[in-house]
């Protein structure tokens, strides 16, 4: 990194962090700091939910993820816009017309205390472990690849969004998020026409279409039935339906975001700006993923994208073996660049048999890379079983500061951090928020003021952000980090939107059997995500993790009508069955 680039990164940091302080200074009741004044409109509530779920990961694992399996990781997305529908029809104009702060709240109303609070602590325990996580991601990456603390890093990119997110509440959460959008598209937009401009004279965009289709990174579309496939079109529908509906329904996080909407219209139009635009934007982040893969068919790349497995590895016994692996993958290089030259030619000619021909010739070389990586990993595995071997997180940042030019580095790390920060705001707000109103101040007894109430959000989002800050100072790197963070909601969500789901739509059923049906079907999906996801015997998923979510939704419902059915059966010996 040059001067140009820590002059950029640091800039584009301090001003979010200054710009969110000076906007938001000032907040004397909850009305403010939690539900930011009711006065966001439909653009800042669109902007502030999509950088909300687009986290540093997105940015570091999507296009990883793109270049290793292609672009079928786009139907996970495919139930949100569907689920925003939901949402805006049922779950804004009850959440406007009860003026409720927290979604939780609601569930008081409807059910209990109990089950409120029930709700709150399964969103602090998962919310809280993500919120690590989201500060965890970046900070692992760029200390490998730059050779910065770790733990320095953590501590810098929480402490700078604790200092705004404690002072403005919600209103600085938004404020920044608009600003954090406008620099994340704008580098990736960036970095994607340097991508193009970097390939050979003779490839333009179509004819690298065509090349990453030959090796299959644009197989987008997948109706496999299979219920082991994590990305498939039927999943992504019913999984990514439910999850989506839970996370943006019943996520404080995200409904803090159109909670601060000026009237249920514009917290809906915010919902749907998501929702058209999400999927898209998750699809150029994949494409660039690709272009991505596209450039190194035609430049040398790393066995292992992860230099610190690379270094593991170079420093053990196994140093030789490695080294042998590399000169094989050099040979394969030069046969893929080969290789891709003549499918050109042929997509040039335009001569069908040559074109296949090529295209066989392809797709066998980029298996024969795929099966050399896989030994690669081994190795390192053996040389060192703590060592992280999966490197999709570290293809794009390793393309970022070997590729681009000296200025454009520090925005897209800027890009990053941003992204981090973003992310990281939201998640500090709606955990301060819930711990403060629904536990809290729910318990204590007697009377509390505006001021107290605004002090205790605060002081519980500081409290958050240290120990979101401590979680990514103890964290361990897992497979990859995008799919890690929807995992830990795939177990948790599907429980509590189910619960939503009875509050809104089965009138009869009371909270006693909704309580302790959510605490049966919180063992039993930690079960099914233990033994049929985690661990299973054969070393295979038995089941994609994005069907947690309807399975933890279809469950409590389920329970909760058993449980009800049976309380009213006791309660009433003379009922009979029809």
């Amino acid at each position: 990194m040059g001067t140009l680039d820590w002059i950029i990164l640091s800039g584009t940091l301090l001003f979010i962090v200054v710009y969110g302080v000076w906007k938001t200074k000032g907040s004397k009741n909850v009305q403010d700091y939690v539900r930011g004044g009711n006065d966001a409109k439909w653009w800042t509530i669109g902007l502030s939910v999509m950088a909300t779920q687009a986290s540093a990961i997105t940015f570091l694992s999507t296009p990883g993820q793109a270049f290793h399996d292609g672009m079928g990781f786009v139907q996970f997305y495919f139930g949100l816009p569907l689920a925003m529908v939901v949402i805006c029809l049922v779950f804004v104009p009850i959440y406007h017309r009860l003026k409720v702060y927290t979604a939780y709240e609601f569930l008081e109303n409807r059910f209990d205390l109990k089950t409120r609070s029930l709700a709150a602590v399964l969103f602090l325990i998962q919310r809280g472990l993500a919120a690590g996580i989201t500060i965890y991601a970046p900070s692992i990456i760029l200390s490998a690849v730059l050779g910065w603390d770790l733990r320095t890093l953590n501590i810098i990119i929480g402490a700078l969004v604790i200092i705004y997110t404690v002072s403005g509440g919600t209103k600085a959460v938004s404020v920044t998020q608009k600003q954090q959008m406008f620099i994340i598209m704008g580098g990736m937009f960036i970095t994607f026409f340097f991508i193009l401009g970097y390939l050979p004279a003779d490839i333009t965009f179509s004819k690298a279409m065509k090349i990453a289709g030959a090796s299959d990174k644009l197989e987008i579309l997948n109706f496999d039935f299979d219920a082991k496939s994590r990305y498939t079109f039927w999943s992504g529908i019913t999984g990514g339906f439910f999850l989506a509906l839970s996370y943006f329904g019943t996520d404080q996080s995200q409904v803090q975001r159109y909670l601060s909407g000026k009237s249920i219209r514009e917290s809906q139009l915010g919902l749907v700006f998501n929702g058209i635009f999400k999927i898209p934007m998750q699809f150029f982040i994949l494409l660039v993923g690709v272009m991505v893969f596209v450039f190194y068919q035609y430049n040398p790349s790393p066995l292992n994208f992860n230099p610190a497995a690379t270094k593991t590895v170079m420093d053990s016994p196994y140093a030789e073996d490695y080294k042998l692996l590399q000169e094989g993958h050099i040979e394969l290089e030069t046969q893929k660049k080969i290789a891709q030259n003549k499918f050109s030619v042929a997509l040039e000619l335009k001569e069908y048999a040559a074109i296949e021909d090529a295209k066989i010739q392809v797709m066998n070389l980029n298996k024969k890379d795929s099966t050399n990586r896989a030994a690669a990993k081994a190795l390192i595995k053996q040389a060192d079983e703590d060592t992280e071997t999966n490197d999709k997180d570290y293809v794009f940042i390793h393309f970022i500061l070997n590729n681009l030019p000296k200025g454009l580095i520090g925005l897209l790390l800027a890009v990053i951090l941003s992204a981090a920060m973003s992310s990281t705001a939201s998640e500090l707000n709606a955990l301060g928020t819930i711990s403060a109103l629904d536990l809290y101040k729910r318990n204590k007894k007697g009377p509390t003021s505006e001021r107290h109430n605004v002090n205790a959000s605060k002081v519980f989002t500081l409290i958050w952000g240290l120990l979101a800050i401590l979680i990514a100072c103890t964290a361990s790197l897992f497979d990859n980090l995008i799919q890690l963070v929807n995992i830990i909601g795939s177990i948790f969500y599907g429980n509590v939107l189910g619960i939503f789901l009875l509050a809104f739509f089965f009138k009869f059923v009371k909270g006693n059997a909704v309580f302790f049906s959510a605490l049966l079907t919180q063992a039993l999906i930690c079960v099914i995500y233990y033994f049929l996801i985690h661990i299973h015997p054969s070393g295979e998923e038995k089941l994609g993790y994005l069907w947690l979510n309807f399975i933890g939704a279809a469950l409590v419902i389920l329970i909760s009508l058993v449980f009800e059915g049976f309380d009213r059966l006791l309660k009433n010996p003379d009922i009979k069955s029809t």
